[in-house]
């Protein structure tokens, strides 16, 4: 007997975006897009120092770029859905090209502001039309006195398509694809795909993580010799243009994207380096509650501690616990959530084929927002279903905003949808119907989340830092690959994981790692994170009242650097160490209770 269906629709629709892939309307889009892009090219390519004319291409732009993110997004979405459709892959190479050549336009676009005098430039910013994208327009201009010549930025734009960006596709495909064979502990034999591995390795049963951890290794470790081509030629590629583009270091370029400056996370980093021995605490306690001397990496997602009534926790009740934590504390994002469900914005269908892991895309064209997940039954799955909804609010906060005002880095992001994360745990906690075992399966889901982002992360960023530097005299082995890994766990991890207790092969299945559109895609989480409490801290204090500041925060993230916004929202100093450190030390009320936990779950 089939399950009975969901009461929330589990599979997403993307109807109002095409009639279908490859319908009319679908090809009639990809041609004009493809016709208007080409005219507007021209147009920027024959760009002087006229300021009317820089001004008429900037406003040109804007719309297209709308239109180029909307058919990029779907086709994204088609992808991710279903890695196997051929047909979809052929489009996402198509407009692969397409995006070459709109990378060309905006190069030459950043040229001209480059060149215009300080004064040209003024003027330029007091056109009327040009109102609230003075940040992104000066971030265009910075952005341009770092350019190589128009021709070879169009050359590189070019071969981009089928270097870097071929890189990611492949990952994507080959990824997308990996199924292994898994022996359960009742004995059964089952063929798993990959998306479903990191489920497995959160599941109570320390055994089947176990299994799930061993057998999922299989394919990874038999595509390593692939996996290093690729990741050794996107980080290749990315230096190469670094040395082209005058940028002194490989951090250079990820840090303009963030929006964030070098002191800044320095003093991120040096906070979180003093203070490890918090989230450390953390994980020792979890191995004590395992009942190992330390913990192996595939312990790493699990609960220590059991959900009471041990019942996989179903997609409608998932949806229906959001709902109340965000209604309760947000009441505009309960709203929200709901229209998203109604409208069938969410994806998290269980199925073979599917891409892992999870994000928000959306239409600026539309003003529609898209979630994409997996969901497994999990309390894991919940937080993340919280988390890209925060993402969808952030969108859903500057819809009207013009485009270029709501362009913000990832970083701020982070902050959103870590907000999201938060108002969904802390709603738990405070409900006064929830048992002392409730309590303390959500006060570990909490230290789990604290080590996520306060050791794993910074592991991440500590492992492509050392990748990055040493790839600058030639390609790494996967056997060096693995070593790096390893240092990079044992650096952070410390003695919180067994002796055998690494995962080698980590860099080969984080996809973060083989995202060709952004470089170091690691150090915005944890800046989320940690910009998520202070506003979470915030909020605890002042109520319902501060969420208009909180919105008012959201509404910025398109219009300033991180500094700029911060000091503007909170008052406080992201080049001050001791901003980070109060995020992290308030972690410790919490710890100390967790520490008191007995295995059973009680005080």
């Amino acid at each position: 007997m089939s399950a009975p269906s969901p009461i929330h629709a589990d599979r997403w629709s993307l109807d109002s975006w095409f009639s279908g892939f490859g319908h009319e309307d679908y090809q009639n889009f990809k041609a004009d897009l493809a016709k208007d892009i080409a005219a507007l090219k021209s147009q920027a390519i024959a760009l002087t120092n006229d300021v009317e004319a820089i001004v008429c291409v900037i406003h040109a732009w804007e719309p297209l770029g709308e239109r180029l993110g909307h058919l990029s997004a779907y086709l994204g979405c088609l992808s991710a859905d279903d890695s196997t459709d051929e047909a979809v892959k052929a489009d996402e190479a198509w407009i692969a090209t397409l995006s070459a050549e709109a990378t060309k336009l905006h190069a030459s676009l950043r040229s001209a502001l480059a060149a215009l005098t300080d004064e040209s430039f003024a003027a330029l910013l007091t056109d009327p039309r040009l109102k609230d994208a003075e940040h992104s327009i000066g971030r265009m201009r910075e952005e341009g006195r770092k350019q190589m010549s128009p021709e070879m930025e169009s050359l590189a734009a070019d071969l981009n398509v089928n270097g870097l960006h071929a890189w990611g596709r492949l990952y994507d495909t080959l990824s997308g694809r990996m199924e292994f064979e898994m022996t359960f502990p009742d004995g059964h034999v089952e063929t798993v795909p990959m998306s479903r591995r990191r489920a497995l390795m959160s599941e109570p049963d320390r055994r089947l993580r176990e299994a799930a951890f061993h057998a999922g290794q299989q394919p990874w470790n038999e595509h390593a010799l692939t996996l290093a081509a690729g990741l050794n030629g996107i980080a290749g590629t990315r230096q190469s243009l670094y040395q082209r583009r005058q940028r002194d270091h490989f951090l250079e370029a990820p840090l303009h994207d963030a929006a964030m400056s070098r002191e800044s996370l320095d003093a991120m980093l040096e906070a979180i380096h003093g203070h490890i021995e918090l989230p450390r605490r953390a994980l020792r306690k979890a191995a004590a509650l395992q009942g190992t001397d330390a913990l192996h990496f595939f312990d790493l997602e699990a609960p220590q501690i059991a959900a009471p009534d041990e019942k996989p926790l179903s997609w409608d009740n998932a949806c229906a616990t959001v709902d109340r934590a965000f209604s309760h504390a947000y009441p505009d994002l309960g709203a929200y959530f709901r229209e998203m469900l109604d409208r069938r914005w969410i994806e998290a269908q269980p199925r073979a084929a599917k891409r892992p892991g999870a994000f928000c895309t959306g239409s600026r064209m539309l003003r529609e927002e898209r979630v994409y997940m997996t969901y497994h039954d999990t309390v894991h799955d919940m937080v993340t279903l919280a988390h890209e909804v925060g993402h969808a609010w952030h969108s859903r906060v500057l819809r009207q905003a013009r485009s270029m005002a709501a362009r913000y880095p990832m970083t701020l992001a982070e902050t959103a949808s870590n907000f999201g994360e938060m108002i969904l745990l802390d709603g738990l906690m405070e409900d006064p119907g929830i048992s002392q075992e409730t309590r303390a399966y959500l006060l570990d889901q909490e230290m789990l989340r604290a080590h996520a982002y306060l050791v794993n992360i910074p592991m991440r960023f500590e492992f492509e830092n050392s990748f990055y530097t040493e790839r600058a005299a030639g390609e790494l082995s996967v056997s060096r690959l693995r070593e790096l890994m390893n240092q990079a766990q044992r650096k952070l991890y410390g003695d919180t994981l067994l002796e055998n207790g690494t995962d080698p092969m980590f860099w080969a299945y984080k996809m973060h790692f083989f995202i060709t559109g952004v470089s170091f895609y690691n150090f915005p989480y944890v800046f989320g994170y940690l910009l998520g409490q202070a506003l979470f801290a915030r909020f605890k204090e002042e109520g319902a009242a501060f969420l208009p500041s909180y919105e008012a925060f959201l509404a910025r993230t398109g219009s300033g650097t991180c500094e700029e916004v911060v000091k503007q929202s909170l008052g406080a100093d992201l080049r001050d160490p001791e901003f980070w450190a109060t995020g992290i030390r308030s972690m410790e009320p919490k710890l100390k209770l967790y520490e008191q936990l007995g295995s059973s779950g009680s005080v």
